[in-house]
């Protein structure tokens, strides 16, 4: 047990070392969610290792743990802080985000308009409320899918669906090719 925690330990490190710059957590608070992701997924082995078949490396098995509890961990802490709310400077800052270029300020604020306005009328709540905690305010992935309770593909996928609909939109605006449009 003391040598897999030793392995748990070492990979949680590398993954929230490799996650945390989103979060902007370094030294003890980042090396406490490694030891906190490790003893979890510790618990979470030995509670299913008879289910361990043997089809594949057991590590192989146990870095998949592992990553799931930093996932977890790391969604939980994101919202321990004051949460972010959505002025009208956050639409402002899109044209940074996405390097649009300054001596094209008037099409790039059309363009953002538009978005606004696409984002409010075609999206359905739920994806308006994870595209906006992404791209505008720019929450983690993992931190939106333990506030909603969901899980890594279903905001994916809506995610997915809100893009395409704000391109199709953007597209029957003229503010973007319909071959664009269409790429997803």
């Amino acid at each position: 047990m003391l040598r897999l925690h030793e392995i748990l330990l070492r990979v949680a490190r590398g993954e929230v070392r490799r996650r945390g710059g989103l979060l902007r957590v370094d030294g003890p608070e980042l090396d406490d969610l490694a030891h906190q992701a490790a003893a979890d997924a510790l618990l979470a082995i030995t509670a299913k290792i008879g289910q361990f078949r043997g089809e594949s490396r057991f590590t192989t098995r146990a870095y998949k743990f592992i990553v799931f509890e930093v996932s977890n961990k790391i969604g939980r802490h994101f919202w321990r802080g004051p949460q972010v709310s959505l002025e009208v400077e956050e639409w402002d800052l899109l044209p940074d985000r996405f390097g649009l270029d300054p001596a094209r300020e008037s099409e790039w604020r059309a363009l953002v308009a538009a978005l606004r306005r696409a984002v409010e009328t075609e999206l359905t709540e739920r994806q308006r409320q994870v595209f906006v905690e992404i791209v505008l305010n720019g929450v983690p992935l993992d931190a939106v899918v333990a506030r909603l309770g969901s899980n890594r593909k279903a905001i994916y996928k809506t995610m997915f669906d809100a893009r395409r609909k704000l391109r199709t939109a953007l597209a029957a605006h003229g503010h973007l090719h319909h071959d664009t449009a269409e790429q997803s």
